[in-house]
C-alpha cells in the first residue's frame, strides 16, 4: 500500500486548519512530516517542535503569522541549518511579527500572530523553493487585502505551486495566475469541506524504479490510489520511466507497471518541475547503465541533505563518477566508472544523510547488484514508514 501523498496532506492540513474545521482531511499521510503538523495543530504548545520536517517548517511558519499568540517554532540541528531567510522576508513585508531566536536567516523562529495581517503585493524569486510561495499563498485568504505574489526569474517546481492552488480553490479560495509570473489570491476566506487525499506518486518512483531494475521481463506491480489526473507534478516520472522500460497502465485510480523492452542509449531531462524525482533516475541510470544529463537541480542544494554532493559520495562508492555543474545539473558518461559495482558493496554501504529518498532510490539496486547496504534506513520514516516492510512482501529479503 502506498503512502498518500505527503504534499497534498501537508497542503490540506493547513488549509483545513486556516478553514476552521477541527475534522482531518481524509487519508491523510502517516509520515513524519504529516505527524508533526497534525500533533501541533491538535495541540497548539507554545514551542512547535517539527523536527527534519522542512515542509511543516515553511508551511508552519507562514500558518502562525495568521495565528493568534506568540510561538517559536524549531527542529532538529540540520533543519536549524536549513535557510529559511527568503519566507521571513516575505511574510514581514506583508507585517507579520518574526525574529530569529538563534542565527539570523535560519530557525529557530519567533513568531508573534496576527489574524488581521493587511497582506498586499510582494515579490519572490521564481527559484526558490516552491514551499516558500505555497507557504504564502495559502494564508492569502487569511489576509486583510489578499495577496498580490510576483515571481521574478525562472519559476521553478510550478506543478507544485499549481498543487497548491488547487487545493485552495477546493476550499472556496479565489486564487489564480493572473499573468506567467504573479499571483492573486483574493481575501475570501476558506470554507469549511470534507477532502480525500490521494496516493503518493514520488513513493511510486521507487516503484517503478524496481520495475526497471528486475531481471525478470515480465516483472509486474499495481499500485492502488493513484489518479491518473493527478495534481502532483511527480506523476510526469511515469512519462520518463517509459523510456527506461516501464510501461504505466492506468485502472480506474490505480495503476499497473510493466516493463516495455525499451530502453534509450542516454537520457537527457530537465527536473526544474520535479526535483524530489532525480535521485530515483540518478541510481536507475547508473545501474542500467544509461548515461545522463540532468538539469534544474538547484533546489537540491537545500533539500534534508544537499542532494547533489551526496550522490556523488554515495555513488562513488559503487563504482560510478557522477560529475556535476553550476550547482545545478548532473552528468554520468561512463567515464571512469568501474563496471564491478557489485565488489563495492562487499565493503561499503550507502550513507542516508537524515535523507529519506538516499534510502529509497538506493534500496533497489540490489536488484542489479545483488545485494546493497543501507545506513539508517529508519529515514524513510519521513515519506513512506512501511517501505521496508512493502518491499518484503514482494520478496526483497531485509
Amino acid at each position: 500500500m502506498l503512502p498518500s501523498s505527503k504534499s497534498i496532506s501537508n497542503r490540506a492540513l493547513v488549509i483545513n486548519a486556516l478553514a476552521g474545521n477541527a475534522e482531518l482531511p481524509q487519508n491523510v499521510s502517516d509520515c513524519d512530516d504529516t505527524r508533526v503538523m497534525i500533533n501541533w495543530l491538535s495541540n497548539r504548545p507554545e514551542t512547535v517542535d517539527i523536527g527534519a520536517a522542512g515542509t511543516a517548517m515553511r508551511f508552519s511558519s507562514a500558518l502562525l503569522a495568521v495565528t493568534e499568540g506568540t510561538h517559536v517554532i524549531t527542529g532538529t540541528e540540520r533543519m536549524k541549518n536549513r535557510p529559511i531567510g527568503i519566507l521571513v522576508e516575505a511574510l514581514r513585508m506583508l507585517g507579520a511579527e518574526v525574529e530569529y531566536v538563534e542565527k539570523e536567516g535560519f530557525p529557530p523562529l519567533k513568531i508573534t500572530g496576527n489574524t488581521d495581517l493587511a497582506g498586499g503585493e510582494i515579490s519572490l524569486p521564481g527559484n526558490v523553493s516552491s514551499q516558500y510561495i505555497s507557504a504564502l499563498l495559502m494564508i492569502g485568504p487569511s489576509l486583510k487585502n489578499g495577496l498580490r505574489l510576483v515571481l521574478t526569474d525562472i519559476i521553478v517546481s510550478r506543478p507544485y505551486i499549481n498543487m497548491t492552488l488547487s487545493i485552495m480553490r477546493e476550499f472556496g479560495a479565489q486564487a489564480e495566475w493572473e499573468s506567467d509570473s504573479t499571483i492573486v489570491v483574493k481575501p475570501q476566506p476558506y470554507q469549511k469541506k470534507p477532502y480525500f487525499v490521494e496516493s503518493d506518486w514520488s513513493a511510486a518512483s521507487y516503484w517503478y524504479e524496481m520495475i526497471a531494475l528486475a531481471p525478470n521481463q515480465d516483472a509486474e506491480v499495481t499500485l492502488p490510489g493513484l489518479f491518473a489526473e493527478s495534481l502532483q507534478g511527480d506523476s510526469h516520472g511515469a512519462e520518463l520511466f517509459e523510456k527506461l522500460g516501464v510501461s504505466t497502465i492506468h485502472a480506474g485510480n490505480d495503476v499497473v507497471l510493466k516493463k516495455n523492452g525499451k530502453c534509450v542509449d542516454c537520457l537527457e531531462y530537465d527536473f526544474v518541475e520535479m526535483p524530489d524525482l532525480a535521485q530515483t533516475f540518478v541510481v536507475t541510470c547508473c545501474m542500467l547503465g544509461v548515461p545522463f544529463h540532468f538539469t534544474g537541480l538547484q533546489s537540491l542544494k537545500i533539500k534534508e541533505t544537499d542532494r547533489i554532493e551526496a550522490l556523488k559520495a554515495e555513488l562513488a562508492k559503487l563504482g560510478f563518477i557522477i560529475e556535476d555543474r553550476n550547482d545545478s545539473e548532473l552528468i554520468y558518461t561512463m567515464q571512469n566508472s568501474s563496471n564491478d559495482a557489485k565488489c563495492a558493496t562487499n565493503e561499503v554501504a550507502i550513507d542516508t544523510y537524515e535523507d529519506h529518498r538516499m534510502a529509497m532510490a538506493f534500496a533497489p539496486a540490489s536488484l542489479k547488484i545483488g545485494n546493497i547496504h543501507i545506513n539508517n534506513p529508519e529515514v524513510v520514516s519521513k515519506s513512506y514508514p512501511n517501505y521496508w516492510n512493502d518491499l518484503k512482501s514482494v520478496g526483497f529479503s531485509l
